[in-house]
């Protein structure tokens, strides 16, 4: 016998099988496993946002027929009021949540809950890479995604949106704190409840307090590649705690990107034009 058809027989032996199948056992554990499956990014949809100075406005804190006209403003007024729910200390705020309760004339009452994820120099990919690791991905249609494209800034959104009847209420009027609060923590959806730990989102609703609430106006109509575009004008508390300003944001809304960088493009460069635009984004809850 050959010196290596015998080391092919002792290779071949029980016991150097053994260790070969616990080597190849080993090798198999300490090698990654592979990635679980992930649902993809979610697709979002775009509203540019444009705040307007009041120049924008006639001495009834009304859009101007200049104004209109230019950004295809047709609808008459509509009133709507909207109160947010938080901590004294904006707890919910400091996790990027938003949580609010609308009323529009003649319809029931809309509860949203928000999740904020910023987008830094326009890079909407990485902050929906973002949003998918914290579970709002292409999968969950429990949430709207949504990119609000401002002056100089961008922030993705994820919105699940419930209905409350109104019945019992005019108008625009709203419930009480203790009643607003009771609603928001009943729907409270499951991301919102668990985000810090279990129950989380319920027990800081439950110590939150009424931010608002205000009544603006709003006016519709459409312009550009974009079927839902409007005004809205919101008085709110004077910079010195007194009085009373009023914030104009012109909106469109869209399903592309394309669309939505040239009207963010011509929105600006028209409010620019005739003197209307306000070089910068006002800080409110969107």
């Amino acid at each position: 016998m050959t010196a290596t058809a015998s080391r092919a027989r002792r290779l071949l032996t029980p016991p150097a099988i053994a260790m070969a199948a616990v080597l190849t056992a080993t090798v198999a554990a300490l090698a990654p496993a592979p990635a679980a499956f992930a649902d993809s990014d979610a697709v979002p949809t775009y509203e540019v946002k444009i705040d307007l100075t009041t120049a924008a406005l006639d001495a009834s804190h009304t859009p101007t027929s200049a104004v209109r006209s230019a950004f295809g403003i047709t609808g008459s007024a509509k009133a709507r009021s909207y109160e947010y729910l938080d901590t004294g200390a904006l707890d919910l705020d400091a996790e990027g949540w938003d949580v609010r309760l609308r009323h529009k004339t003649g319809s029931s009452f809309e509860e949203s809950y928000k999740k904020r994820f910023p987008v830094a120099d326009g890079d909407i990919d990485t902050a929906l890479d973002e949003a998918n690791a914290a579970g709002f991905d292409s999968g969950d249609t429990n949430y709207d995604a949504e990119v609000d494209w401002g002056y100089a800034k961008q922030t993705l959104s994820f919105t699940d949106e419930k209905s409350h009847s109104a019945s019992g209420y005019s108008g625009t009027s709203m419930p009480s704190g203790s009643t607003a609060r009771t609603w928001q923590v009943d729907d409270i959806p499951g991301k919102l409840d668990d985000w810090l730990y279990d129950n989380w989102g319920s027990d800081t609703l439950k110590a939150a307090r009424v931010h608002g609430p205000v009544t603006s106006q709003v006016w519709s109509g459409a312009w550009e590649s974009s079927d839902d575009a409007s005004i809205e004008v919101l008085p709110v508390v004077g910079a010195d705690g007194t009085g009373t300003e009023y914030v104009v944001e012109l909106s469109f809304k869209t399903d592309d990107y394309a669309d939505a960088a040239e009207l963010h493009s011509e929105a600006v460069a028209v409010a620019e034009a005739h003197g209307w635009l306000y070089h910068g984004d006002i800080p409110r809850h969107s």
